[in-house]
């Protein structure tokens, strides 16, 4: 049997042509199929391992399937997470929203909306980091609830999660929230044809495209979000790059204050807030 550094150069070669970051999935694909941990696998190069049970998640990447749905899990804010077909795999990006809220949740607790939750990666690490808080997370998928579900009991996080379009999904009596978190869907739908194939041939479309400007979803939470803030509440949402100018538009045409642009590592907006006075 081939060692395990000839067998991630072979698959990093493979890859190469699909991803930025070949060498870096392949070591995640052989870790998997060994069961050993990422140190582990590069202590151990010159071993012989078994090349052919890696060649099924091989030939799934190839076809450009997400290597988070290939792993079945996939980390965000230092939690692993459950992760299934179609849901949103948590990017990187969206961490920046967690920690806008997190300087917003009161040191005593505080309660707290997560719309569009997904597989409850915002809700989860939320709760993982602000322990006193009461956190809620909706979705009107089925799958998202269910996957968020089973997050949360992994972690042993008490969120509640209910299902259905935004803040209709909410049982009466629930709120008024201190912050208010969402990673709604953001694409303008004649961008979809120029996402990448792992985007469009696996991921939810409902869970990204957002009429011709993709703010169809972002207007109907600005409009609806003061219902259920308190006063000096916080609304926090993950919008496109280009987008930073016409949120901020919207936030304070609906009279938000203090509203502002957060960017990301990559100098793009991404993270539009404000508060409700």
């Amino acid at each position: 049997m081939p060692s395990v550094r000839a067998v991630l150069k072979i698959v990093t070669q493979r890859l190469a042509g699909i991803t930025e970051t070949p060498r870096f999935e392949a070591e995640l694909l052989l870790a998997h199929v060994t069961g050993w941990s990422k140190v582990q696998l590069l202590t151990r190069m010159d071993e012989s391992v078994d090349g052919e049970a890696l060649e099924p998640l091989v030939l799934r990447r190839l076809a450009c399937e997400p290597i988070a749905y290939i792993l079945g899990t996939w980390e965000f804010f230092s939690l692993e997470l459950a992760i299934e077909a179609p849901l949103l795999v948590p990017r990187p990006e969206t961490e920046h929203l967690v920690e806008v809220a997190l300087s917003h949740i009161p040191s005593a607790g505080g309660r707290v909306l997560d719309l569009c939750t997904g597989t409850g990666c915002v809700a989860l690490a939320l709760a993982h980091n602000a322990k006193a808080a009461t956190i809620w997370a909706t979705d009107v998928s089925d799958v998202a609830v269910r996957v968020a579900s089973k997050n949360a009991r992994q972690h042993k996080l008490p969120i509640q999660i209910a299902q259905g379009d935004l803040f209709g999904a909410l049982p009466p009596g629930t709120g008024p929230f201190d912050v208010i978190v969402s990673n709604p869907p953001y694409v303008e739908e004649g961008e979809w044809d120029t996402l990448s194939a792992d985007i469009r041939e696996y991921e939810d479309p409902g869970a990204l495209l957002s009429g011709e400007d993709g703010l169809n979803c972002i207007r109907s939470i600005v409009d609806e979000a003061p219902k259920w803030l308190l006063p000096e509440g916080l609304l926090a949402l993950e919008i496109g790059e280009g987008q930073g100018a016409a949120v901020l538009a919207l936030l304070d045409a609906r009279g938000f204050v203090d509203t502002a642009i957060v960017k990301d590592l990559a100098d793009h907006d991404r993270i539009a807030h404000g508060r409700w006075a």
